[in-house]
């Protein structure tokens, strides 16, 4: 029985789209939809705290400008704390899992630099000192080797102890987090292949550390250049990105393809996105993606 590709872009609502997100948009959906598959929008707006009023909306108004239509109702990570605290009872009950009384500094003063920041040394993994109250909740990590095959990036390949250490899975805000959320998501909506930034590359060994503690399948993943400005950061609402202007969507969208390596449609008659949408799919190919995690945006 063939397998139904079913992608997903997944933006956080903190801002309207920029460049650097609409990558990310037309790459997961010329895939999804050059192998004949299904493609999602998931807002992951869990960090109540970032999420700006409105800019949800505004995402999918521009999505729908510039001809991009999903294919199911549009899931809010928001409005998913049940599905999380499923599976943070199964990691629990399988003793994955251990309360961390430990504050950013704390961490900070005692370790040393890892994959993406201080690795964890394991203060609370044996129990809470005395008089400590839990803060956050972390996965136990192992030196196992978690090897990823990205079809842009090549071989990945991380111990987790080692070089990240055991991770938050529910953080000291209440919030759960990322990895642990993103991961449910995927599994509950049936995700077969993730195309995304490559700013996300480094945590996807994690997210396939918990797949296999949870028993979900492993999608198939393939991480896009992430676009950078003139001073090599990457496009965001820090970095004061323009939003795009989904009102021209030639303009807007022709870029986005020469990004990825693909032959711009200039000739096309901005009346009828179908048909753009219709030659972009068609000419689609993943292998002229430049194989690199960063690339300088269009001026």
């Amino acid at each position: 029985m063939k397998r139904i590709y079913r992608g997903r872009f997944a933006p956080s609502p903190t801002g309207p789209l920029h460049f650097g997100s609409l990558v990310a948009a037309v790459g997961s959906y010329l895939d999804a939809k050059a192998n004949g598959g299904i493609w999602l929008v998931r807002m992951d707006d869990l960090d109540m705290s970032r999420t700006v009023p409105g800019a949800a909306d505004l995402i999918l108004r521009s999505l729908e400008k510039l001809g991009m239509a999903w294919d199911e109702a549009v899931v809010y990570q928001s409005t998913r704390g049940e599905a999380y605290e499923k599976a943070l009872k199964v990691l629990k009950k399988r003793k994955l899992i251990y309360p961390c009384a430990c504050s950013r500094r704390e961490i900070a003063d005692s370790a040393v630099g890892g994959l993406d920041g201080p690795i964890y040394p394991g203060t609370c993994r044996k129990g809470l000192l005395a008089g400590r109250a839990a803060r956050a909740e972390r996965v136990i990590t192992d030196n196992n080797r978690i090897e990823l095959k990205d079809a842009i990036q090549g071989k990945i390949a991380h111990s987790l102890e080692r070089q990240v250490g055991d991770f938050v899975v529910k953080r000291a805000d209440g919030y759960f987090a990322y990895q642990l959320a993103a991961v449910v998501d995927d599994a509950d909506q049936g995700i077969t292949d993730i195309v995304r930034g490559a700013d996300l590359l480094d945590s996807t060994t994690r997210q396939i550390y918990l797949q296999q503690l949870l028993g979900y399948t492993t999608p198939r993943y393939a991480h896009l250049p992430v676009a950078v400005n003139v001073l090599g950061e990457k496009l965001s609402k820090q970095t004061l990105a323009a939003p795009i202007d989904a009102g021209d969507p030639l303009a807007t969208l022709n870029p986005v393809l020469a990004f990825l390596g693909q032959d711009m449609i200039s000739d096309a008659d901005p009346k009828k996105m179908a048909d753009f949408w219709k030659r972009a799919i068609a000419g689609w190919d993943l292998a002229r993606v430049p194989r690199q995690r960063t690339e300088p945006a269009p001026v």
